[in-house]
């Protein structure tokens, strides 16, 4: 019996979302033979959204099923979001004396329109090499002969079911570009095993940065195999930061980059993040940049007076508007925060994509965070 609610839910998300495109597009717009072929293609989206689902994502992982499920999510997401919008605006036709059928059909072609633009473009967004985003952050403490240093942050990239090997040389080739002192991935890299996964992310070996490749593990790591991707981005030339820090020296100043694990890994031996064992032995006097996965990490990193922390997870939402969900449980959603007297917190909205092939109103990014002297 303790499974029935997880199946209800399980079923009850797609039911709602799409029962009410069906409405707006099918139900209050046609009929005849029209309605019920319209219908039906909803019905059979229904119920191959939770069975794509569960067999892609569920005990069995088949990458085929994973792919379908994914995009169907990301596509009734787009619907869902603007027939909500358009039976509001249908709302204010209805006042603006507008009758049906008439002011139904402009809603639902509305819709339609709306809808399959963004997601036309959502998965061009998506699958597009990430623009490189530049901005300059001022340390407090940092000292002369830092000032200047280029670090470049690459997350989520979550190399999955979709073979994005392409994709992943060119990111190379972005990063390279930007001339790193330092190369950061910030967590999620990747859903699934070593073994499906690690060509895709094999190109990340090419990557050159004088002062060193740094990790951290992700949510995701610990929906797989957190052990064996810091084990693998070891042998491939990346440190990974498993509550730890390294000091960075150039011309005889210092900074402490320090790492910690992702909540999730809290009941996994070993792992789950330890900001005062990352810490441990540090240099008291040099400022210290933390990479942590989630930006509501930071109230810690706050408390600890790190100067900047560098986190992902949000992907700036994905999906509009998904990021007023994400903003429910995370402090910021991307960019350059203040929290705290003396702590910066850049949120990135990440490299790649989870799931759902799509990006809508939330670009990817390689960002350049260039530290300055303050």
């Amino acid at each position: 019996m303790k499974y029935v609610p997880r199946i209800v839910l399980f079923l009850a998300v797609p039911a709602l979302l799409f029962l009410v495109p069906w409405w707006t597009l099918v139900g209050a717009t046609t009929d005849g033979a029209l309605f019920w072929l319209g219908s039906a293609v909803f019905l059979a989206g229904f119920v191959c959204l939770p069975a794509a689902m569960f067999l892609g994502h569920g005990p069995k992982q088949h990458d085929a099923a994973s792919i379908v499920g994914d995009t169907l999510l990301g596509l009734m997401w787009v619907v869902f979001s603007w027939s909500v919008i358009g039976n509001v605006v249908g709302l204010g036709l209805a006042v603006s004396g507008v009758d049906d059928p008439a002011r139904s059909r402009i809603v639902a072609a509305g819709v339609f329109v709306i809808a399959a633009a963004l997601s036309v473009s959502g998965v061009i967004e998506a699958r597009r090499v990430p623009r490189v985003r530049t901005l300059d952050v001022a340390i407090r403490g940092l000292g002369p002969a830092l000032d200047g240093l280029r670090m470049v942050v690459i997350t989520d990239t979550h190399y999955a079911a979709l073979d994005r090997l392409r994709w992943s040389e060119k990111v190379v080739d972005v990063v390279n570009a930007q001339q790193p002192d330092i190369a950061c991935h910030a967590g999620d890299l990747a859903d699934g095993s070593v073994e499906k996964r690690h060509p895709q992310v094999d190109p990340l070996g090419k990557i050159e940065a004088p002062l060193g490749r740094f990790y951290i593990t992700g949510n995701h790591e610990y929906f797989g195999d957190a052990a064996g991707w810091i084990e693998h981005m070891t042998s491939i030339g990346w440190q990974p930061l498993h509550n730890q820090h390294e000091t960075i020296t150039r011309g005889g100043d210092r900074l402490v980059l320090a790492g910690i694990d992702d909540p999730t890994g809290v009941g996994l031996p070993g792992h789950g993040p330890d900001l005062t064992a990352a810490l441990a032995g540090a240099d008291p006097d040099a400022p210290v940049v933390l990479l942590a996965h989630q930006p509501r990490q930071v109230i810690e990193a706050a408390a600890a007076g790190v100067a900047l922390q560098i986190s992902g997870h949000t992907h700036g939402g994905q999906i509009w508007p998904f990021h007023y969900l994400v903003r429910l449980e995370q402090p910021v959603v991307a960019g350059l925060s203040r929290h705290g007297e003396h702590t910066q917190l850049y949120t990135s909205r990440g490299t790649g994509f989870w799931g759902p092939q799509f990006r809508v109103f939330a670009p990817s990014e390689v960002t350049v965070l260039v530290l300055r002297s303050a």
